[in-house]
Parts: C-alpha cells; sequence; structure tokens
C-alpha cells in the first residue's frame, strides 16, 4: 500500500535498489513477477523505478525468508497487510502477532525430540531455570495455540 507524503521520496532504479538491498537485481525480478513487489513508477526511458517502502519489503521478505517462511506465506502476510487501512493498526498487529506465534510453533516442534529425550533430571533443571515471566509467557503462548492443558 502506498501513501503519499509532502516529501519528495527517493527513486531508485533496480540495480541500486538492489545494491541498497543487498539482493541481485533478478532477485528483484523474481519478486516483482510474484507480485510481491511493484515499481512506483516508470521514468520517461520507461526504466522500472523503485522507491524507499519497496527497500524496505525487500528487507522485511529477506528477514522472513531467513525465518523460514515461504515465498507464499510472505506473499498471503503482504496481502493481509495491503488490505489493513492506516485506521486498522489493530489488525496489523494482530496479523504480526499471528506470524510470531507461527514462528514460536515451528520452533517448539523443532525443540520437542529434544526435550522428549531429556533425563528426568536433566529436565528438571532445565525447567527450573525458566523465570516465571518466562513460564507465564509459554502458557499464554500455549493457551492461543490452543495447546495449554489447563482448559
Amino acid at each position: 500500500m502506498r501513501h503519499g507524503s509532502d516529501e519528495a521520496s527517493r527513486l531508485y532504479r533496480i540495480g541500486e535498489l538492489s545494491r541498497l538491498a543487498g539482493v541481485s537485481p533478478r532477485t528483484i525480478d523474481y519478486y516483482t513477477g510474484l507480485g510481491l513487489l511493484s515499481p512506483a513508477k516508470r521514468s520517461t526511458g520507461n526504466y522500472r523505478l523503485y522507491d524507499d517502502e519497496t527497500l524496505a519489503r525487500i528487507r522485511r521478505i529477506e528477514h522472513l525468508k531467513a525465518q523460514k517462511f515461504t515465498l507464499e506465506e510472505i506473499r498471503e502476510q503482504f496481502a493481509a497487510m495491503d488490505r489493513v487501512s492506516a485506521d486498522e493498526q489493530v489488525a496489523r498487529r494482530l496479523a504480526e502477532l499471528q506470524n510470531h506465534l507461527t514462528l514460536l510453533e515451528r520452533e517448539v516442534k523443532q525443540l520437542e525430540p529434544v526435550l522428549d529425550q531429556l533425563k528426568p533430571q536433566q529436565a528438571k533443571r532445565l525447567f527450573r531455570a525458566i523465570t516465571p515471566q518466562t513460564a507465564a509467557c509459554i502458557e499464554a503462548l500455549l493457551l492461543l495455540l490452543g495447546k495449554s492443558n489447563l482448559m
């Protein structure tokens, strides 16, 4: 979603954008083809021009990819964010929290086999090291994921 602004936004050709973002021009073309990016406008010479918002979006894509989100999942997240108007900040934050929950759920699933192999004494030591605040946070996450044994 592009918002108008009083100050002139910097526009980049694909080569400059790729250098700033740390990705190849081919990657930018690929993301554009997938609908993850779109040029802010075209130059008189018909070059695609990208703005700072696009640069931030590429960085967000790369960050999410590093967290093991697929490009399809990233596209769905962007589509959800694009549907949110400026007045719906709560909905946007909830979508971000859902993304964090998805990531945490993946990490927990990766830890389950390790935790299952702990000896009872090891497990006790590990769980004693958890602060009450961390335990409360874990319990809240389990409730949100519908996996708490409290209910």
